[in-house]
């Protein structure tokens, strides 16, 4: 039963709406000032505002009505209002109309008119009100979809190691940029013997909480595979058998892992698809970590050669994901791996945390928010 309010200021017209509402279904009330109109509003819940807009009989110049128009939105802006007016005030109508009155009915009425364009202003209420109901509860879902995905990314950023191990006569950092709340990208450091460390760096195909999910199972077996004498090539074999056991047919992950001999100053590694790390010597000469086999995921008898490259003093060693060397600017330029290049060349005698960052910070310059999820390990060889 819709709840209509009526405002006129002739008692009799106020009574021949009233009962016409009332035989119509409404619950009615009415108000024969503007004031009335106001605290009733205040007081209680209307579906309906119908009201003379020639309100105060000492004016034809609808001034009054349409002040109370504008008073009615300021309490309620979705109340439906319908106003009357004489037959000489149809511009004074119109101009109602773009102040956000619903309808206008002509005095004196026609009892079906006025009944239909009521009725046809109580349905786009209630269509109004169906859609904000869909946008609230739209944004509900939104806002619980935020929390979820800041909860996942806590629980990713778990998973990443906080404290990287000191290394005598080596400088480490680490740096995870997700493209969204979270993300496929993944790196490691790990501890395997006295003088002996593990570093990983991965790129699981996707983004968001499927990228995140497989690239939680990729760590967990990297780290169940990784023993104090596990060469990498026979670590890659064995994660890759158990990603092609887990993956679906159209997932794939790229994949590095490298073992370094601190006292020796040696690297073995080997290279699953991923973007062949830099080795920056102090000379200035590049050297590319390629040597592997292909990603992971996908071949279950795939076979991965290892290679070993000897480290020498002030060295650099950059890890990373494609969400930097694939970050595209504005005009479409990528940034690429020769600028990468370039750039660990001209700050070669940077710390790695220094390097990390100007890496980061010229992406950001080069290309504002990263459009892939963006990783990075720096070794200095000190």
């Amino acid at each position: 039963m819709p709840r209509t309010l009526i405002a006129d200021d002739q008692p009799d017209i106020l009574e021949a709406l009233r009962l016409l509402l009332k035989n119509e279904g409404h619950q009615t009330e009415t108000a024969s000032t503007p004031a009335d109109v106001l605290e009733a509003l205040q007081s209680g819940e209307f579906d309906l505002l119908l009201m003379d807009l020639n309100y105060a009989r000492d004016t034809t110049s609808g001034k009054e009505g349409m002040d109370l128009v504008s008073r009615v939105r300021a309490i309620n802006h979705n109340l439906p209002i319908v106003v009357m007016t004489a037959w000489g005030s149809v511009p004074l109508a119109v101009e109602a109309l773009q102040k956000g009155v619903g309808d206008f009915v002509e005095k004196p009425w026609e009892n079906a008119r006025l009944l239909e364009v009521l009725r046809a202003q109580l349905e786009q209420a209630r269509a109004r009100r169906e859609v904000m109901r869909q946008e609230d509860e739209a944004v509900q879902q939104l806002r619980q979809q935020e929390q979820e995905f800041d909860q996942a990314r806590v629980i990713q950023q778990s998973f990443l190691p906080h404290d990287i191990p000191e290394v005598a006569g080596y400088d480490f950092s680490g740096a995870w940029r997700p493209a969204r709340s979270v993300g496929g990208d993944y790196f490691d450091v790990l501890p395997l013997a006295t003088a002996r460390f593990g570093l990983a760096i991965a790129d699981v195909m996707g983004k968001g909480v499927p990228a995140a999910l497989l690239m939680s199972n990729l760590q967990a077996v990297v780290r169940a595979s990784a023993g104090e004498n596990t060469e990498p090539a026979e670590l890659c074999a064995r994660v890759n058998k158990q990603l092609c056991r887990n993956l679906a047919n159209d997932r794939f992950v790229t994949f590095f892992y490298g073992v370094l001999h601190a006292e020796e100053k040696r690297l073995v590694y080997t290279n699953a698809g991923h973007n062949p790390p830099i080795l920056l010597r102090f000379d200035g000469t590049a050297e590319r970590l390629a040597t592997g086999g292909a990603v992971m995921g996908m071949f279950p008898e795939g076979r991965y050669e290892q290679s070993e490259i000897r480290l020498e003093s002030a060295d650099r060693l950059v890890l990373f994901t494609d969400g930097i060397s694939e970050l595209r600017n504005a005009a479409g330029e990528e940034f690429g791996e020769e600028r990468l290049v370039k750039l660990v060349r001209e700050n070669k005698e940077k710390s790695a945390a220094q390097l990390g960052a100007l890496i980061f910070a010229a992406g950001d310059e080069f290309g504002g928010k990263f459009q892939d999820d963006a990783t990075l390990i720096v070794m200095a060889v000190n």
